[in-house]
């Protein structure tokens, strides 16, 4: 794709983001965060797109007009799909954003749209009560016992507090690093479907590590305690497909991220990491009875995405076995419980 091109995908995906009205002022930070984290390439300044589409000084028809080809809308049209799926079923705004941009490309309804539509729906609405998936197969696997962060257990929890868990603790850190892995695996691959995916999946982490502690949960329970650790599902989705649109991976043909781009985008991705934080602190959160402030668990969580950062490096080789064994297909099976 070209600058141009790159740029109107990018503002598309802004213009979603915001379609629905409702943004509460924390993800719209989170979303500004991350225009200004993606902002390396001058040419294509997504914080300045970033201000355009918030100051409405750019109009849909404009930003629709500036993609010529059919790649480049099927792959622009499929990203504005899945930011408005991120955070759940869209609302009655943003199938209206999205019928709006299919009417104007001459896409049809959204069940002409190659059945994309209703894929991610289902990625979105994936089941939390669905098993996790573990490394395909043996030589995927952590060999050695998974690592547990210290700044987890900074968190205050006396040995009274703390309810029974159904899993050991070595057990439940292995949990967390095979699910860190699958995504760190999932990052990896082109697909927009991939890239979309890493949410449900983090979401059923969390749903299960409750259950563990006798918690049942739904998706309200788990968007909240996302949000309170300053997880955004929709930025979310904005930086992991932006950062891979900006590289000239996403929809790529063949080996796509597998490559040497993939291998260096993977090692300063977030997904590993975030999900890592994500499971330890949910883990401690829960074990202590749902009793830790906001302010505890938004440091805890800081604190422990560092100490995943510093771990990507060594489940690199297995997240790169794990992504050559995996494709669209497995994907959807995997979330929906297949």
């Amino acid at each position: 794709m070209t600058a141009e091109e790159i740029r109107a995908t990018l503002t598309l995906c802004l213009m979603a983001s915001y379609a629905d009205g409702e943004k509460h002022d924390r993800e719209r930070e989170q979303i500004r965060e991350v225009a200004q984290g993606l902002a390396g390439d001058a040419q294509i300044n997504l914080p300045g797109l970033y201000q355009d589409v918030l100051l409405r000084r750019v109009q849909l028809p404009e930003v629709l007009g500036r993609l010529a080809s059919p790649e480049s809308r099927q792959l622009a049209y499929e990203m504005a799909v899945c930011v408005c799926e991120a955070d759940g079923h869209t609302s009655a705004k943003e199938d209206a954003f999205l019928a709006q941009v299919r009417q104007a490309w001459g896409l049809g309804g959204a069940h002409t749209t190659g059945g994309f539509d209703a894929e991610a729906q289902a990625v979105a609405d994936a089941p939390l009560q669905a098993p996790l998936q573990t490394p395909l197969d043996a030589s995927t696997a952590p060999a050695t016992p998974a690592p547990h962060p210290a700044a987890a257990d900074a968190l205050p929890t006396t040995a009274a507090q703390r309810r029974p868990g159904s899993l050991p603790p070595a057990e439940m850190d292995r949990k967390i690093l095979q699910a860190s892995i699958m995504n760190g695996a999932i990052e990896l691959l082109p697909e927009n479907l991939s890239t979309l995916a890493i949410i449900p999946l983090q979401m059923r982490l969390v749903y299960q590590i409750g259950q563990s502690y006798g918690y049942e949960l739904d998706r309200g329970h788990i968007k909240d305690f996302l949000a309170t650790l300053g997880v955004g599902l929709t930025s979310q989705y904005l930086e992991q497909a932006g950062r891979k649109l900006l590289s000239g991976l996403l929809g790529k043909a063949g080996k796509g991220l597998l490559g040497g781009l993939g291998r260096q985008a993977v090692s300063s991705s977030m997904s590993f990491a975030a999900t890592y934080a994500l499971g330890h602190v949910a883990n401690q959160y829960y074990a202590g009875g749902r009793t830790l402030s906001t302010d505890m668990l938004k440091d805890a969580y800081q604190h422990v995405m560092q100490d995943g950062q510093q771990l990507q490096a060594r489940y690199l080789p297995q997240m790169q076995a794990t992504a050559r064994q995996l494709d669209t297909a497995k994907i959807l099976s995997m979330v929906r419980g297949g």
